[in-house]
């Protein structure tokens, strides 16, 4: 298998299971705990690899996200320091890889390949995939996959942004021509729905063919930039990494 075909096999369960404990009920817990809202739990804690920062950075960095929603929920989140908050936000990801990957039996190998290609990749224009990376990660097992699935679902988010931005597509018409979810922990029916997700207030103006023709074409950049990432692999490996994220899903999906 080569690198691209890999990237386009696999990009929809890293999408899905790199973001699957966002809306979970281990970061629902930590929305109690510390009486925050979903939101602003989900930029401090998401974001809070980037430093106690001014929340245009953050803006910076998450790219697809209405700026005004930005930054209400990153300084409506500041009374959990960004540091404690990307660390709590880390442990709900791991707690949630114990709960539903519980039943992948090579969680092993499949960490072992989601690290090599986070260790070997890049971080220019990915500032929260080098956060990420950064953080300390569990010893083993699912926590583990979990941990780089996020990783590995960061570097692409940012090389999408790279790609977008290069092939001129604003984020709000990318999104509505182009928001399948396939980056989202959650499926969305239509691209408005997408929009609002992401705090786009309506209504949401027809995207001309042009956008429509350039935000495909931002994604078969993404696609050409992630391989790059994923040629550390040999076809074989590349092959079995396809096959254990698609065993993953499953996982995923009975529990």
């Amino acid at each position: 298998m080569d690198p691209r075909d890999a990237v386009v096999r696999t990009k929809a369960a890293i999408g899905r299971l790199g973001g699957g404990f966002m809306l979970s009920r281990e970061v629902k817990a930590l929305c109690e705990r510390h009486g925050l809202g979903g939101r602003e739990m989900y930029f401090r804690g998401r974001c809070g690899v980037l430093g106690e920062v001014d929340a245009d950075v953050v803006v910076a960095a998450v790219v697809f996200f209405h700026a005004g929603h930005v930054r209400e929920s990153w300084e409506g989140g500041r009374k959990l320091p960004a540091e404690e908050a990307a660390a709590l936000y880390a442990s709900a990801c791991h707690d949630w890889g114990r709960r539903r990957l519980a039943g992948l039996r090579d969680a092993d190998r499949l960490s072992e390949l989601l690290a090599v290609v986070a260790d070997r990749s890049d971080p220019f224009c990915a500032p929260l995939f080098a956060g990420w990376r950064a953080m300390p990660r569990p010893d083993g097992g699912p926590a583990l996959t979990a941990h780089l699935l996020h990783v590995v679902r960061e570097l692409r988010g940012a090389l999408h942004a790279v790609a977008v931005v290069t092939c001129g597509v604003g984020p709000l018409d990318a999104t509505l021509v182009g928001g399948d979810g396939v980056g989202a922990p959650v499926s969305y029916d239509s691209t408005a729905g997408f929009a609002r997700f992401l705090g786009w207030p309506g209504p949401y103006p027809e995207p001309s063919p042009e956008a429509a023709e350039r935000r495909a074409r931002a994604e078969e950049l993404t696609d050409d930039l992630l391989a790059r990432a994923f040629s550390v692999l040999g076809p074989a490996e590349l092959a079995e990494l396809t096959g254990l994220l698609g065993e993953a899903s499953q996982v995923a999906l009975t529990r």
